[in-house]
């Protein structure tokens, strides 16, 4: 009953694209034309709990299919934190790298991709509507693609969008992977098992708060290895948080096949084989795809004058800065000035349901106002939480910006503490700067959960951000100058705001007692490379 609950919770925050998203992961574990009649994500748990492929004391499919939806913090409902079942996923691989690299290539496949796609096989699809999902799903059902032949795709992908070959030739790679022995495994188990000596073996789930003595099992769930002194092998072994049972089993129970050794891929092995042969591994971080139809869309609020607050006079600056700099990065520019309350919520709305985010990049949200800590103020004086702008542009209620690098600029205070001046000494004392700042406040909690969202503030939480009447915001400023000097030396944009945090720091009021900090919080998965324009920029 109370598992249900849990499901029931999961199921009311997932929406039509989750829901297709689900469908099509669990291809390989249900009956295909009981899955098809599935309208809800509940309708697809029932279907895993009659199949037992889901219980209450198993839910790690579960697991693994909200990680790779991107759905990490519904993971709070099954009482496991996003970041514990991050460093399990390894050894949960429920999911077949097949299936995974579909869903993957769905993700970057744009509705242009998409119908250039369909038109180069004729005759092939039905004359409906199609996602990159069923357009998937149906070169499965006509057998013009498996595990073993992914030819058509990966010629499709070579034609129309190069960038997806990659994806594919990375999976072929990792299908042909060197065969690790099982005698070397073997051996791996007995040494693993020296290491674990008189340690105790736990599950993790079951330590309770402020419990000394974990509690034993014989199961084959995730271990910790815990012991009086833990040296580096117990410290690796803890960090990769692998399943020793699993390993035993793969190595002793089943290595042969009709007496013959039974090979064992890294792929089955998933971060054992780090142990087993513990190399330096350091996965490439990717980039957003920056070569759609269109770049994208900014937006700039721009309030200067209020009713009930002082006017900000040098915003017209910083405005004419932004509106330069993104226009150069090839973005569409939408601006509105002195914005109420109403009028906000109303270019929210429609910035929400822009139809150029289909085929765009990015989206941009530059706010320049008036504000408090962790909100803005509107020109009519209303105080707006950050959060609320934010969150018209999930993937829930803005699906076409899914999976794209959302950015939300902030020039505005964030409190009326000044940061004053603090000199540097060589072998400084030990010596405390005490912030008076709120310390309630996070500026992480203004950004949703999910991915692919950055925030640029100008100041942290609790502080004044400074703007020059005549020259514009200091941040603002600098943000506009350091995308001009790096986006051309192909900086990413978390290289430049960290430059900026540097730049506006050396600066200070006249008599050098003032000071501004930046803050920026992130949840991109990729990193973000703004494509070099071919003019140059001159800001205004």
């Amino acid at each position: 009953m109370d598992f249900r609950k849990k499901l029931l919770k999961i199921d009311t925050s997932l929406g039509a694209k989750e829901v297709e998203a689900l469908k099509f992961l669990c291809r390989d574990m249900l009956p295909h034309k009981k899955l098809e009649k599935a309208s809800s994500a509940l309708e697809i748990f029932e279907q895993l709990l009659e199949e037992e492929q889901l219980t209450e004391e198993d839910p790690a499919l579960l697991m693994e299919l909200l990680c790779v939806i991107r759905q990490r913090s519904l993971l709070q409902h099954l009482q496991y934190r996003p970041e514990q079942v991050q460093a399990s996923l390894p050894t949960l691989r429920r999911i077949s790298p097949f299936r995974k690299l579909l869903y993957e290539l769905s993700e970057d496949m744009d509705s242009q991709t998409l119908r250039s796609m369909i038109f180069l096989l004729p005759n092939v699809f039905p004359k409906t509507e199609m996602t990159s999902l069923s357009f998937l799903a149906h070169l499965e059902k006509q057998d013009l693609i498996s595990e073993d032949d992914l030819k058509i795709l990966e010629e499709l992908c070579h034609n129309v969008a190069p960038w997806l070959k990659k994806k594919i030739e990375k999976y072929g790679k990792k299908s042909s992977q060197e065969m690790i022995p099982p005698e070397t495994l073997h051996l791996a188990v007995e040494e693993l098992s020296s290491l674990v000596g008189t340690m105790q073996v736990c599950e993790v789930s079951q330590m309770e708060p402020g419990q000394n003595e974990p509690r034993k099992t014989n199961g084959s769930s995730d271990v910790t290895l815990v012991s009086d002194d833990v040296g580096p092998c117990c410290t690796l072994l803890c960090a990769r948080i692998i399943s020793f049972a699993s390993l035993q089993h793969l190595a002793i129970g089943d290595r042969t096949i009709n007496g013959a050794p039974r090979p064992v891929s890294r792929e089955m092995l998933g971060a054992a084989a780090d142990i087993i042969n513990p190399e330096t591994r350091t996965k490439e971080v990717e980039a957003y795809r920056m070569d759609r139809k269109h770049r994208g869309c900014c937006v700039i609020v721009n309030n200067q004058n209020f009713t009930s607050l002082p006017d900000r006079p040098g915003t017209q600056k910083d405005a004419e800065s932004l509106r330069s700099v993104f226009q150069w990065l090839g973005l569409e520019i939408e601006e509105y000035s002195d914005v109420t309350k109403g009028d906000l919520e109303e270019v929210l709305q429609k910035m929400q349901k822009h139809p150029g985010h289909t085929d765009g990049d990015c989206f941009v949200c530059c706010i320049l106002t008036h504000g408090k800590s962790g909100a803005v103020y509107s020109s009519d004086g209303a105080l707006i939480p950050i959060q609320e702008i934010i969150s018209h542009f999930t993937a829930q209620r803005c699906p076409s910006l899914a999976h794209k690098p959302k950015l939300f600029f902030i020039q505005a205070c964030q409190g009326d503490e000044v940061q004053p001046s603090v000199c540097i000494e060589v072998d400084a004392r030990n010596t405390e700067l005490v912030s008076r700042a709120p310390s309630g406040v996070n500026l992480k909690d203004s950004i949703p959960v999910e991915a692919d969202f950055l925030l640029g503030m100008a100041t942290v939480p609790g502080y004044v951000s400074f703007r020059h009447v005549r020259n514009g915001s200091w941040y603002i400023q600098s943000l506009c100058n350091h995308l001009k000097d790096l986006v051309p030396r192909h900086e990413d944009i978390l290289s430049i705001l960290t430059a900026v945090n540097d730049d506006v720091s050396r600066q200070a009021d006249f008599y050098g007692r003032r000071k501004q900090m930046p803050q920026p919080a992130f949840t991109l998965r990729k990193k973000l490379i703004f494509p070099v324009p071919q003019e140059a920029l001159s800001l205004p």
